[in-house]
């Protein structure tokens, strides 16, 4: 049995599908009824619906597991707490293979979020478990092409002039099932997953006014408004500690590049990676799609 964490996020909803249709025997767990009503949907029988930080559900999850997909909870403060654990229990339940989605260049440690991802990959490598370590780039996401679809606005919170690697998701979660699909092949790799092309947001921006056929202008957000728009909040004093991870982003990304090297995702994918463009053909496609209205009959 595989067990996916945070299985209706950017990944599981990649990830999920390909498993099911594979046939694999699947656990998928999730935070919430709502993310279990969608799995169970896309045609997943065993979901757990419960938090991770939890050790009681932990050990549900990983009862009669051989392999594990690891996502931690994305700006939680017991993020690092809940990955030791996670490991731990894996261990206990006689989990052969944990898989671990980490970040590019976890050793970055002013980036909080990094920080806590090199910590987990350090505990896991000195567990004892078979493991795998994937490093994603920054994600190709459709809800950061909107504004610039809608608006012909194309937003960061960062310095524009920096330049940053990224990575589609669909790629990610194509590794992924190869690795959970064959562990053994993947034993003690750690796998940077990065597509070709590096990027500033005036770049980004270039590429999406030639594909939409419209200028699309690049802009910097301030930090705060950012903040309170990612979080949901007026007031930054309710969510300090995902402030000050998103700030800690905004700070490292305006001050130094954050790139990476496409070769061994080609070589995992056994193709070319989906480069910015073609993600963007796709996702232009999709939003004329949903937006187009039907004419009116005559």
């Amino acid at each position: 049995m595989i067990l996916v964490t945070a299985a209706n996020g950017n990944q599981g909803k990649c990830l999920v599908p390909r498993l099911v249709a594979a046939g694999a025997e699947l656990r998928a767990c999730v935070r919430s009824d709502e993310s279990a009503k969608a799995l169970r949907a896309a045609g997943v029988t065993d979901v757990l619906v419960g938090d991770l930080a939890d050790p009681a559900v932990l050990a549900r999850a990983m009862r009669g597991v051989e392999t594990v997909y690891y996502v931690g909870p994305a700006l939680h403060p017991d993020e690092r707490t809940t990955g030791f654990a996670a490991i731990d229990i894996a261990k206990q339940a006689g989990v052969r293979h944990f898989v671990f989605s980490s970040v590019l260049h976890a050793i970055t440690t002013d980036l909080i979020q990094h920080e806590i991802k090199r910590d987990i990959e350090e505990h896991l490598v000195s567990s004892g478990l078979e493991f795998t370590i994937l490093q994603p780039a920054n994600y190709m996401l459709r809800h950061r092409l909107l504004p610039a679809f809608q608006d012909a606005v194309f937003r960061l919170s960062w310095s524009l002039d920096r330049y940053q690697s990224m990575v589609a998701v669909d790629d990610v979660a194509e590794v992924a099932a190869a690795v959970v699909a064959d562990p053994g092949r993947h034993e003690g790799a750690t796998y940077e997953l990065v597509a070709p092309g590096r990027y500033t947001a005036y770049d980004l921006a270039r590429v999406i006014s030639e594909v939409t056929g419209r200028e699309v202008t690049a802009e910097e957000i301030d930090s705060t408004v950012f903040l309170k728009a990612s979080l949901g909040v007026e007031n930054l004093d309710e969510v300090p500690y995902q402030a000050e991870v998103l700030r800690a982003i905004s700070a490292r990304y305006s001050s130094h590049d954050f790139i990476g090297n496409p070769n061994v995702l080609t070589w995992l994918l056994g193709r070319r990676p989906t480069t910015f463009e073609q993600f963007v053909r796709r996702e232009f496609h999709a939003f004329q799609e949903r937006t187009e209205k039907p004419c009116p009959a005559p």
